[in-house]
């Protein structure tokens, strides 16, 4: 799923940085930003040109999806692991995980 929210943005570009050992003031040098604009940037305070996103991804040595998409939640990473092991089992044993999925979902009804 796309981020369009800039402070989730920005928070994705806080945890990069601060898991390469960078100061803000560094990024902002490497990107060719003031401090006080890659700092509102972080905080989603502001909108940044494209240009701007790109030079930060560089300085990050990232692509731009690695920022605007939102990583998989544990629930939906444990559903498709479910789905996975269901489908290395047999039609007649799928059938029967279904059904027994079925009664227990009716059930919270």
């Amino acid at each position: 799923m796309l981020l369009f929210d800039m402070m989730a943005i920005g928070n994705k570009l806080l945890k990069i940085r601060k898991h390469l050992g960078l100061t803000q003031t560094e990024v902002a040098e490497r990107a060719g930003l003031s401090g006080r604009t890659y700092a509102d940037i972080e905080r989603g305070t502001v909108n940044m040109r494209i240009e701007t996103f790109l030079r930060i991804c560089d300085v990050f040595g990232v692509t731009p999806d690695r920022i605007l998409t939102e990583e998989p939640s544990t629930f939906a990473v444990q559903k498709e692991e479910l789905l996975a092991q269901l489908d290395k089992h047999s039609v007649k044993e799928q059938e029967t995980a279904l059904r027994l999925l079925a009664v227990y979902l009716q059930s919270l009804a």
